[in-house]
């Protein structure tokens, strides 16, 4: 497993992260899926403390006692729930990222989070405030290093270039190639990109033809059009998925949820695959390049 430097922080990741949203709720079933993760090199974890209502985070604390010096934990803020009520609200306001950044500490059981992100963000957010706290978490060593979950351009162009962000997670994938106009805005800004959604709900994996179906602006039969066109050229879909996300340089890791040990190693023997594929130049080609259109 190779690693990229996040930003110009002095986190170095995995190229492939585990993302722990699709764990599964009961640890013991949750516990081979992350041991697999950890026997195959990957020490990028990201988390929220949104996922399950804090559980999720409580689960990989426990999961990862004993590998913390040897992980970089990730996790995230800004939905604020009550445990026990349904729903949650949008709060980046800098009192609540205080409290709720000592909620995630001891649910995850560390004294520090590597990596502490806004969990998405609206233009009416007080910025100013909220990188003002993540600095001073920064200085504190509560935390080494903050970024922004966000797919909105306005939000994008506001928040990094008046931070000292280490990351933006954005869905990014074949599928949906939106967030390249902005790659090389990131790296100017001293961050890096890092991607959920690559596999676009499983459909860019072995199973594409079964899981073929609409898409992000892609319709039914595009869809299917389109896998047949990457399959013709690259004879493997999931491979294809992880190299061309990893070929840019602006992104440091693509995160990959994982509900099975099964569907992890799935995921690793693709990315030992995708090694293999230097060339994505018909991949360019057959897909769509998209940009934003909301949130401008």
């Amino acid at each position: 497993m190779q690693k990229r430097t996040l930003g110009t922080s002095t986190l170095n990741v995995s190229e492939i992260a585990l993302g722990c949203m699709s764990l599964p709720t009961d640890i013991t079933a949750a516990q081979p899926i992350v041991f697999e993760a950890l026997s195959q090199g990957i020490t990028y974890f990201d988390t929220a403390d949104l996922y399950d209502y804090g559980e999720n985070e409580a689960i990989i604390g426990k999961l990862l006692q004993g590998e913390r010096h040897n992980i970089t934990l990730a996790t995230k803020v800004g939905n604020r729930f009550t445990k026990g009520e349904e729903g949650w609200r949008w709060d980046a306001s800098a009192t609540y990222i205080e409290q709720a950044v000592h909620a995630s500490l001891r649910r995850l059981g560390t004294d520090y989070i590597d990596l502490y992100q806004l969990h998405g963000g609206t233009i009416e957010d007080d910025f100013d405030a909220v990188i003002d706290v993540f600095e001073r978490l920064k200085k504190a060593g509560t935390i080494r290093a903050y970024g922004i979950s966000s797919i909105r351009p306005n939000v994008i162009e506001r928040f990094l270039p008046a931070s000292d962000a280490a990351s933006i997670m954005m869905q990014y994938s074949l599928l949906d190639r939106q967030p390249e106009e902005f790659f090389n805005f990131i790296e100017a800004q001293g961050a890096s990109v890092v991607t959920r959604g690559t596999l676009a709900k499983g459909i860019l994996t072995g199973e594409w033809q079964k899981r073929a179906k609409a898409y992000n602006n892609y319709s039914d039969e595009e869809v299917k059009d389109t896998l047949r066109q990457l399959q013709e050229a690259y004879g493997d879909i999931h491979a294809l998925a992880l190299a061309f996300n990893l070929q840019h340089k602006a992104i440091a890791s693509t995160v990959i949820g994982a509900s099975s040990k099964v569907q992890l190693s799935e995921t690793l023997n693709a990315y030992q695959r995708a090694k293999r594929i230097t060339d994505v130049t018909a991949a360019n080609a057959i897909t769509k390049r998209q940009r934003y259109s909301a949130h401008r």
